[in-house]
């Protein structure tokens, strides 16, 4: 059975050895949460290529931010930025590099984490305020991520994944100067991207669970609402288990796959990209 098959191997990669080679590793290095968001959010949008090379220039970046991502984000100066400059993976260099940090500081003298970022207008204050005068941050993972929750009824209602998405673009591009070259690095619904890197992102920052691989540190979106990360190896893999079933490669087979997911676990879908990426990058499949 499918759902046996896929429990035993989320279980078998979703462990604390999963991280050391995994672009995850990145924000592990850091214990507060402005710095893991920051460390996990250029980890995800630079994870192109091989898991070393991506863990390499992730390192690289971070050092010439001090080793402190948050604050030089929020306190460097114009004379600071030259530390930056020179940096580049792949298609992503230093102006894009210059764009995130100043979307950064925006951003953080706003609002405490960038969770808010990716709440779209109909997720309102008030639904936010509702929710967590109902459960705090410290309730149990199983009432935060339980559909029947508070924030199950209200955010399915109010907004999904797709909604998200669109309105991170919309706001990470929403200063009047933005370099065009730089609208490649988010993708975005709207251009039926499978927004494979920010969907990751938000695996990483909403799952939890009592493996420590993801760090489930935001609480106002729910782990049912995510959209599985669909690579190269975690669509391959999922084709010929008969997850899916669309020829294209787009945000279309991310939720044909997530909502095939949705029926082996309505609760928590996306802890099997473990399995999946898992077979499909040890080449059991």
């Amino acid at each position: 059975m499918i759902k046996d098959f896929l429990d035993r191997k989320a279980d078998e990669y979703n462990r604390p050895s999963f991280i050391e080679n995994d672009p995850i590793c990145i924000p592990h290095r850091f214990e507060r949460k402005q710095d893991r968001e920051i460390a996990a959010f250029f980890a995800a949008i630079l994870a192109w290529g091989q898991r070393k090379t991506i863990i390499n220039k992730c390192t690289e970046l971070l050092a010439r931010m001090d080793g402190t991502p948050f604050d030089f984000i929020r306190n460097h100066r114009e004379t600071d930025l030259k530390s930056l400059l020179g940096f580049k993976h792949r298609t992503f260099n230093d102006t894009d590099l210059l764009y995130f940090v100043s979307f950064f500081r925006l951003h953080y003298e706003r609002y405490n984490s960038l969770e808010d970022a990716f709440l779209p207008p109909s997720a309102n204050p008030a639904f936010r305020a509702e929710y967590m005068e109902a459960y705090p941050v410290t309730a149990g993972a199983e009432e935060v991520t339980s559909p029947t929750c508070l924030l199950g009824r209200l955010a399915q209602s109010r907004f999904d994944m797709e909604e998200g998405l669109i309105h991170f673009r919309n706001y990470f591009f929403s200063q009047a100067d933005y370099p065009l070259r730089t609208r490649k690095h988010i993708s975005s619904p709207a251009q039926n991207s499978a927004c494979k890197r920010l969907n990751m992102f938000l695996r990483w920052m909403v799952r939890r669970d009592e493996r420590g691989v993801d760090f489930g540190l935001w609480h106002r979106i729910a782990p049912f609402q995510l959209i599985c990360p669909c690579d190269v190896h975690v669509e391959r893999v999922a084709r010929k288990l008969g997850l899916i079933q669309r020829k294209q490669s787009d945000w279309k087979t991310a939720c044909e796959l997530t909502e095939n997911l949705r029926v082996l676990d309505a609760d928590d879908p996306v802890r099997y990209d473990f399995a999946l990426f898992g077979l499909g990058v040890e080449g059991e499949m």
